[in-house]
């Protein structure tokens, strides 16, 4: 037997006529979809606590939604061309997909056999939000104008199929709806996602997947560079590795997500660079005469006091007891990701400041 504990707003009070703070479902779905209500209500509810619900966490769902139908789109648009071969970049970046599905799918089962339902749903949503559509699509995507190849693109629809079924226990009402416009199904014979069975392989290369997320973090500290230089992303940049490159087999997806022209082993880096470490290994991205110096620090300076400030609200949310023991799990884990971001954000602009003082 699944027991659940009393439903709650989001100022911890319990749901009653009397006091008149019980959503109308009707409206709710109206608003956000059945999915996305489907969606909010699991968030909100982890396994043998009260459901502490908020219609923030609908509105979540019914984003969700929106990042799904657009994934679909994004798929079904592209052109695939018979006569090309996988880049270096969508092989890896499928082999990697794969053992991570695959790893996201073990653990999925493993929640579903403790009942615990909401987590299962976290797992299945981070996997499609940041993985797969933040991630691998930005990877394998082709040049504008360009078309796919065939070996990628049947891949890519096998991932979405994974996933599709992954999600429909939560969001049935979609993901029906786009399995069926994946293929020509036999409505006749009832095909359908909800009696289809989910086959996936089992295998999960730990290392390459583990590799992937230092990766991850390059992709993620030189994107930061553009972004605090102001560097539009048609300008190719160098990067310089100190020492030695633990993950050079991944040159290719460094290279294509962030327009690189050049990755080189060196022993010093370049006067003026911008660096980052990433573990124990320090990269370098030379500037040269990319940035005008007091521009530049005057901008940072604006950005690290409007960071601080950010941070002092977040930190303010964070250190009272009542938001702390009443919010959703999901809307503590995104206020401490914003902690966390912006503390990051904010330790990189002064080191940035300090350098072109320098310099």
């Amino acid at each position: 037997m699944y027991f659940t504990g009393i439903v709650r707003d989001k100022q911890g009070r319990k749901m009653s006529k009397s006091l008149g703070n019980s959503p109308d479902p009707l409206e709710l779905i109206d608003k956000y979809g059945a999915d996305g209500v489907r969606m909010g209500m699991m968030l909100s509810a982890p396994a043998g606590n009260d459901i502490l619900f908020d219609d923030v966490l609908c509105e979540q769902g019914r984003n969700f939604n929106n990042k799904i139908w657009n994934a679909f789109r994004l798929i079904k648009g592209w052109t695939v061309d018979d006569n090309i071969q996988a880049s270096e970049a969508a092989k890896l970046a499928v082999h990697w997909f794969e053992s991570k599905q695959n790893e996201v799918a073990a653990e999925v089962a493993d929640l579903f056999s403790k009942y615990r339902l909401s987590e299962a749903l976290m797992a299945v949503y981070k996997l499609f939000w940041d993985e797969f559509s933040s991630w691998y699509l930005e990877m394998i995507k082709p040049a504008y104008g360009q078309g796919i190849d065939r070996a990628t693109y049947d891949a890519t629809l096998g991932f979405l199929d994974n996933l599709l079924h992954l999600l429909h226990p939560f969001m049935p009402f979609i993901t029906e709806e786009l399995w069926q416009q994946m293929h020509e199904r036999n409505k006749a014979e009832g095909e359908s996602l909800m009696v289809s069975a989910l086959r996936m392989d089992t295998s999960v290369d730990t290392t390459f997947v583990a590799q992937f997320e230092v990766v991850k973090e390059v992709i993620s500290s030189i994107r930061s560079i553009r972004l605090q230089k102001n560097i539009a992303q048609k300008e190719a940049l160098d990067l310089q590795v100190l020492g030695s490159n633990s993950v050079a087999e991944f040159n290719a997806v460094i290279q294509k997500m962030c327009n690189l022209s050049s990755i080189e082993v060196v022993a010093n880096k370049a006067e003026g660079a911008s660096s980052f470490m990433v573990g124990t290994t320090e990269y370098a991205v030379p500037l040269e005469n990319m940035i005008d110096v007091d521009a530049e620090i005057e901008r940072m300076e604006a950005e690290l006091k409007h960071k601080e400030g950010f941070l002092q609200g977040v930190l303010k949310k964070l250190s009272n007891e009542k938001f702390v023991n009443n919010a959703p799990a999901a809307v503590l884990e995104m206020e401490r990701k914003k902690q966390a971001d912006a503390e990051s954000i904010i330790s990189s602009l002064k080191e940035s400041i300090a350098a072109l003082k320098k310099a």
